[in-house]
Formats: structure tokens, sequence, C-alpha cells
């Protein structure tokens, strides 16, 4: 990606696009697929950047098949974020900076099992938007999105206490029924990786991308 873009540069006097710098990436790893002997790509892409036409979002796959979306998850346990955008991407078109760098981490916290929360140790923040270069945002610095989007994690554990105590004090049908749900979402919920990135599209010219 580096190399076409500073052949475009040299010999158009211009930035590449976009859409055209993917499309030569999905060209040579589709031809992988093509030929006998070869590997495919082992790896997807999320994509996002700024250009002449605007903020964009691809999301590339190993068989070179790219797609340009308002909001993507990949990686392991990623249906979980992609429900999650799906669910909201009503609202992006009006979000703020900040409310679709919230929107990006709460996706990202969907794919998570129930036992595991989001770290300045294990995410990161990549911002780029029309006003605004490409910044990437780690270490200390994430502590005060995760604050302020997870402000009410500690209150909702203490009432998940109450709650469970609760439950178990109850009669014999509301424990079976609390003890399915706590084993349908067991099963359904293995130990993540940490290869899942989220991202998300604003019309007001900001792209965030979150990855852990």
């Amino acid at each position: 990606m580096r190399q076409q873009s500073l052949s475009s540069k040299l010999t158009y006097d211009r930035p590449i696009l976009l859409s055209e710098i993917t499309s030569r990436i999905a060209d040579r790893a589709q031809s992988s697929t093509q030929v006998y002997g070869r590997r495919p790509y082992g790896v997807g892409l999320l994509i996002s950047g700024v250009d002449a036409l605007g903020v964009h979002l691809f999301e590339f796959s190993p068989s070179g098949v790219t797609q340009e979306m308002v909001a993507s998850a990949i990686g392991a346990r990623s249906q979980m974020a992609r429900t999650y955008l799906e669910r909201h991407m009503g609202e992006f078109e009006t979000c703020q900076r900040d409310d679709l760098i919230k929107h990006a981490l709460r996706a990202l916290k969907e794919s998570l099992s129930q036992d595991k929360e989001l770290t300045i140790d294990n995410t990161s923040l990549g911002v780029a938007g029309l006003q605004e270069d490409f910044i990437m945002i780690e270490g200390e610095a994430v502590a005060g999105f995760l604050e302020t989007t997870f402000e009410n994690r500690a209150e909702s554990a203490e009432q998940g206490t109450a709650a469970s105590t609760s439950t178990g004090a109850g009669t014999g049908p509301a424990n079976t029924d609390a003890t399915t749900a706590t084993q349908q979402s067991a099963a359904t919920n293995p130990e993540p990786t940490t290869n899942t990135g989220a991202s998300t599209t604003g019309t007001e010219g900001e792209n965030m991308e979150v990855d852990t």
C-alpha cells in the first residue's frame, strides 16, 4: 500500500484513491487463488482512510473480495460486534467524533466473553477524519475513552450481583431458568483471540477503527 501510494504521488502528483489501492490489493490476493501451488493470503483487513472523495471503509477478505462498508468488524467472534453495529447503524450519520469512538468500543466489547473487559493493555484506537490527520491512541490515552464509554460498568456489576443473589433465593423454576441462561451463554462464548477489529464511519468526516 505504501509503495502504491508513493508511486501515484511521483507519477501523477496526486494521492491515490482509497478504492483504487484497495482494488489493487484485492487483484493481487485473488490471483493467488487461481494458480495451483500458490498459497492464498491468510489475513483479512479493514482498510479505512480519507481521500479526495471523502471518508471510506473497506473490508478485504483473503480471497480478494472487497466491499465498502458503513461499519464493519472482522476477526474471532466478530459476529457479536457486527450485530451491535447493525443495530445502531442509523445513529452513525449524526454522531460526533467521540460518539463514533464509543460505538466502536462498545461493538468491540460485544465480541468479548462476559468475564473479559477492554483495558489500556489490549485496546488501541485509530482515528482519521476530513479535518484530522490519522492518529493512533494507545496506552494511558485510551483510558479516558474507556472510562466515559463504560462509566456504568461498576454499577452494572453490583446490580448483577444483587440480581444473582435474589435469583438464588427464589423458587425452583427461577433457579432452573437462571442456570439454563448461564449454560447457553458459556456455550456460545468461547475464549476470544486478540485479532478482533471494529470500525465505524460517520458522515461528519470521521472514521474510527478499534483493535484489540
